[in-house]
């Protein structure tokens, strides 16, 4: 077996190598920070709904109770506002969803599907739950949810939530008098649920992974080329010349042959000067012998 046949043979190996272990870390490396990327949308998305809701509670309310004796206006629902911000956020990004989803709610739209149901049911047995993550299927690809539990704290919420005679007037003939009614303080009557795609960060860690990869591999190729031309001109070729002459000088075809002339003052270089003096002491010890 050749020598640059066995110093390609290590270096394929070293490479494959290393390139499994680059890319079993630099993928768990950006699926991690993809992963930390969902999250931290969906806390982006949770915290925006959350900021409005407060707004609305402590600002906007206010202002509008007078009206509810003449007409509902709904833009005083903290949950009202936060639902139609965040469908303003969708118009542009619609794989990006908010919804205050409960098993009974006022407005029909609020109405919990089944698994929004199986969350809320969560909330309701497990007391000490504040909060539930998760991925699930959609028609648009994989999509990471956190649900927040929405529990009856303020008594103030019950005045239109309680029963139907104790709720205002107007109220009752916005929304009718079917749903929305027998809450109780301290119920968890639904959940806040973000909702956030997990097919674009995955694509671009994905992406990331592959052009990391193919960069790795040119780098190796381009090495790979370097060493080989390298280990050539410096190590096989004046190798291989002086094994042509030594064999020749050791059959006794090539006796006055020229020294071996290497320029470099490596192990070659020392190679070749040793190779150079035993010649001369073999020729010196032949002509004596014929002498």
């Amino acid at each position: 077996m050749k020598l640059i046949f066995k110093f390609n043979l290590v270096l394929l190996g070293v490479f494959l190598i290393g390139l499994v272990a680059a890319a079993a870390v630099s993928n768990e490396l950006l699926q991690r920070n993809a992963r930390d990327e969902i999250v931290q949308n969906a806390k982006l998305v949770m915290e925006a709904a959350l900021a409005t809701r407060a707004y609305t509670a402590s600002q906007v309310g206010p202002l509008l109770q007078t009206q509810i004796k003449y007409t509902f206006l709904p833009q005083s629902i903290p949950a009202y506002s936060a639902r139609e911000v965040l469908n303003g956020l969708s118009k542009s990004f619609p794989e990006y969803a908010y919804k205050e989803a409960a098993l009974n709610p006022t407005n029909p739209r609020n109405r919990a599907n089944d698994w929004e149901a199986d969350i809320i049911n969560k909330f309701r047995n497990t007391s000490d739950a504040r909060e539930v993550v998760g991925e699930r299927d959609t028609p648009n690809g994989g999509s990471f949810y956190i649900a927040r539990p929405i529990q009856i704290k303020d008594e103030g919420c019950l005045a239109c939530h309680s029963t139907i005679d104790a709720a205002p007037k107007t109220f009752v003939e916005r929304y009718g008098p079917a749903n929305g009614f027998g809450w109780k303080v301290n119920e968890v009557i639904g959940a806040q649920i973000v909702s956030v795609p997990t097919v674009v960060p995955i694509a671009r860690a994905n992406a990331a992974f592959r052009t990391f990869m193919l960069s790795l591999t040119g780098v190796f190729v381009f090495i790979f080329v370097a060493l080989n031309l390298m280990l050539w001109y410096t190590v096989i070729r004046p190798v291989t010349r002086l094994s042509q002459v030594a064999d020749q000088v050791s059959q006794g075809d090539n006796m006055e042959a020229a020294d071996f002339q290497v320029k470099s003052r490596d192990e070659i270089g020392v190679l070749a000067q040793s190779f150079n003096r035993m010649k001369k002491s073999l020729v010196q010890a032949m002509t004596m012998l014929e002498g």
